[in-house]
């Protein structure tokens, strides 16, 4: 997806008179959630509640469902990363790139930290079982204790923890899924997984190279750092956006499981390929000459084709 015990305080008493909140700590409560993985979380979310409404002709979820689906995912996503970083405290001192963080600074105090991540949980899972019954709260509890407990241990100890990490970022789309109707055993809600899974692997394996020294320095067991040249990361990256596409055109072509040959399953299977190519021909080009520059390519591409590839498939979906 933690010096005093109140939330961005040093050792400067707050003014007696002020009645507003310090602006610092809404922006490290903020920071500690991971707010750009929450928002991708989110996006996902609703794309797969959307896609479960119309891939089984359910009923679509009320204006009240929508608010509690969003919050209570964000409350989960949120926690799982605080817990991150109240886990990697002493860690991220040793990055550039981490060392700014609330509880890395100790701007946040473990106590606050530790709180903030609980409460996020126990309340976040309450409002998904209160208003969708126990599927969608499990699986966010589920997807919380791999990425908390088995994806940041493993960061320090085997490049695995990058596959482990995509099973994490991947399984919130059943949160919304399961919330909108659909259920664990159907074709469309494992294909959404698989285009999540998949395209976290040229995403990170673009910033593991962009941050490999860092990352090195600071202990951890990432591809970058284990097989330095490159190549691993590169065909890492071409398999997973392969897998990436071929997950979007099944979801496209046979999302109840059973080919559905026509037009519109057609042109958006073509299409989910087109907006794949881009990423494709980055990571190809990474391989063939890995570095700083070829990286960061495939880093903006990885964040403009996802978007495009659940946008295309939600309105296959929905018969747009």
């Amino acid at each position: 997806m933690v010096a005093t015990d109140i939330i961005g305080m040093t050792d400067v008493p707050e003014p007696v008179a002020s009645t507003k909140a310090d602006p610092s700590v809404f922006r490290d409560v903020v920071e500690l959630t991971k707010p750009r993985i929450v928002t991708m979380i989110l996006v996902t979310t609703v794309a797969s509640a959307w896609i479960a409404v119309a891939s089984q002709s359910l009923p679509g979820l009320s204006a009240l469902q929508w608010l509690v689906l969003l919050v209570g995912t964000g409350l989960v996503a949120g926690s799982a990363g605080a817990a991150n970083q109240v886990w990697e405290r002493v860690i991220d001192t040793l990055m550039p790139r981490t060392a700014s963080r609330p509880m890395a600074s100790k701007r946040m105090s473990l106590v606050t930290g530790v709180g903030l991540t609980a409460s996020g949980l126990l309340v976040g899972t309450s409002m998904l079982a209160w208003m969708f019954g126990g599927t969608p709260a499990i699986v966010g509890l589920a997807t919380w204790i791999l990425y908390v407990l088995v994806y940041t241990p493993m960061k320090r100890r085997t490049a695995w923890n990058t596959t482990v990490g995509a099973i994490a970022g991947a399984l919130p789309v059943f949160m919304g899924y399961t919330a909108a109707g659909g259920t664990l055993d159907q074709v469309a809600g494992w294909m959404l997984f698989g285009i999540l899974a998949a395209w976290q692997y040229p995403h990170f394996m673009a910033i593991a190279w962009l941050y490999r020294r860092q990352y090195g320095e600071a202990g951890f067991c990432m591809t970058t750092t284990v097989e330095p040249t490159g190549r691993h990361a590169a065909w890492q990256s071409i398999w997973g956006t392969l897998a990436m596409a071929a997950s979007g055109v099944v979801l496209c072509v046979a999302p109840a499981g059973q080919p559905i040959w026509t037009l519109a399953s057609a042109i958006t299977a073509v299409l989910v390929v087109a907006t794949c190519w881009p990423l494709m021909k980055a990571a190809w080009t990474f391989r063939r000459d890995p570095q700083d520059a070829t990286a960061r390519k495939m880093l903006r591409w990885s964040l403009v084709v996802l978007p495009v590839v659940l946008l295309v498939t939600t309105l296959r979906m929905i018969g747009l």
